[in-house]
């Protein structure tokens, strides 16, 4: 496309500036604008920009809201029985029909680690990286099921090629090429605030961002993930973020409250421990599920509890779902089952001067979509509660923060699996570190039988 077609185009929508350095580019660079150019849907950014004020009265829908349909830990009152639950999990998983989406298109600029988060290591005692601990999962389970279940790893443009390194380096970790498909995300340009024209990163980039973690579902129609599941009879994906070495990944029990309760979407979620937890608050409105953020979250509301105490906002999800394939099909080919959310941030660029801007204030707005916002759409939504201190353990933070650091999370691990290792007739000390392979066990229960009666362990130990 030549310079006088770009500018045609551009002239239509205001954006002419996008060429203001044209002549200063090689023959590269121009074809590489010209290309970001043509990728973008102008009327959509248009109409994105012009609903930037339109917001949803989040007060009104959390005064309507109801607690979401639940299995809880207390299983009590539950529809089906823990024991059901895994039972019916175990026959799909054993017949080949779960898959896995992993969501790992960050970096780890908030830990300081300027690489896909995903190779962080992590491992308490074996430092075995969050890509390793989840692919050591999937590889354990299927071994348990005697099937093959297949991984979708999802990437953004800052982390595919490097993902795509690290893990052919490793060998995927045992994982068959097959098995594995990576695919990455798209980008939104990000638009000035005032006056929605897209910036520029420099004079021939356009300054962009991965589209949330909801571009997983065109991103996984369109890379041809998606027919490959439908190709070898996935019924159900269980869909989680990198972040969180906890997850019970294609865990029986959540697949089989899924299935049984005929729903199209499940979702993870924790009893919250304070009203102003910072997690998407999951909560039922006029008989749908949806997720309230806690930015969005009056705080009058949600300090609100029941008879018993106990808060009636309770459910924060956690970022784990169950999807039935067949849902993400028909989601797929539904405009408005994935709505566009806007986020005013910083975000640096060129001006018409060609000088780099670093802005002091929140200057721009990106466009982003969420996964759990296809709830409201699924014909049946459940949520699942889980136990915090044995299924979230979320990676988000530099050592010396507050919580979720490096510190944090491997003494989370660290904990779980001594209590594995009590419960299996081991003695470990307080405090030590310890850790296990899922080769060894996935968890308490199968630990049994595989550790050495009296087994005494004071020293930091790695066991597979």
């Amino acid at each position: 496309m030549c310079n006088r077609d770009l500018l045609a185009i551009l002239r239509q929508h205001g954006q002419e500036h996008l060429l203001s350095f044209w002549s200063q580019l090689d023959a590269g660079q121009q074809k590489s604008l010209a290309q970001q150019i043509g990728g973008i849907d102008f009327p959509l950014i248009q109409k994105l920009f012009a609903q930037r004020q339109r917001q949803s009265d989040f007060r009104d829908l959390a005064l309507r809201a109801a607690q979401p349909a639940a299995f809880r830990l207390d299983a009590s009152k539950n529809r089906f029985s823990p024991a059901e639950a895994r039972t019916r999990g175990q026959q799909a998983l054993v017949a080949g029909q779960v898959g896995v989406i992993l969501v790992a298109g960050g970096q780890g600029t908030r830990l300081g680690f300027n690489h896909p988060k995903g190779q962080f290591s992590i491992g308490p005692v074996s430092g075995r990286s969050l890509f390793q601990i989840h692919i050591d999962k999937i590889l354990a389970t299927a071994r348990r099921y005697r099937v093959r279940i297949p991984l979708y790893l999802m990437t953004s443009p800052a982390t595919h090629e490097e993902t795509l390194r690290f893990l052919a380096a490793h060998d995927r970790f045992g994982m068959a090429e097959e098995d594995l498909r990576v695919f990455c995300q798209a980008t939104m340009p990000a638009v000035d605030a005032a006056t929605g024209q897209l910036l520029l990163e420099s004079r021939d980039r356009l300054a962009v961002s991965p589209n949330g973690h909801g571009g997983m579902l065109a991103a996984f129609a369109e890379s041809g993930a998606m027919a490959d599941a439908q190709g070898r009879g996935i019924q159900q994906l269980f869909y989680f973020q990198i972040d969180n070495p906890l997850v019970d990944i294609a865990g029986a029990e959540c697949i089989g409250y899924h299935i049984l309760s005929d729903a199209e979407m499940t979702s993870q979620v924790i009893a919250k421990r304070d009203p102003l937890e910072k997690v998407g608050n999951v909560v039922d409105v006029d008989g749908r599920l949806m997720v309230i953020e806690y930015s969005d979250l009056p705080e009058d509301v949600a300090s609100k509890t029941n008879p018993d105490g106990s808060l009636t906002i309770w459910a924060g999800s956690i970022a784990v779902h169950v999807f039935d394939l067949d849902f993400l099909c028909r989601a797929k080919d539904q405009a408005d089952s994935l709505p566009y959310h806007f986020a005013r941030k910083k975000v640096a660029y060129i001006d018409s001067t060609g000088r780099r801007v670093e802005s002091a204030d929140a200057n721009a707005i990106k466009f982003e979509r969420f996964i759990f916002d296809l709830m409201p759409s699924a014909r049946n939504a459940i949520v699942v509660e889980v136990d915090p201190a044995s299924a979230f353990a979320p990676l988000k933070n530099a050592s010396g923060a507050a919580a979720d650091t490096p510190e944090s999370v491997k003494a989370q691990m660290s904990e779980l699996h001594r209590q594995w290792l009590r419960k299996a007739g081991a003695e470990v000390a307080e405090g030590v570190a310890v850790e296990i392979s899922p080769w060894l066990a996935l968890d308490a229960e199968e630990l049994r039988g595989k550790v050495r009666p009296g087994l005494k362990i004071s020293e930091p130990t790695f066991l597979e």
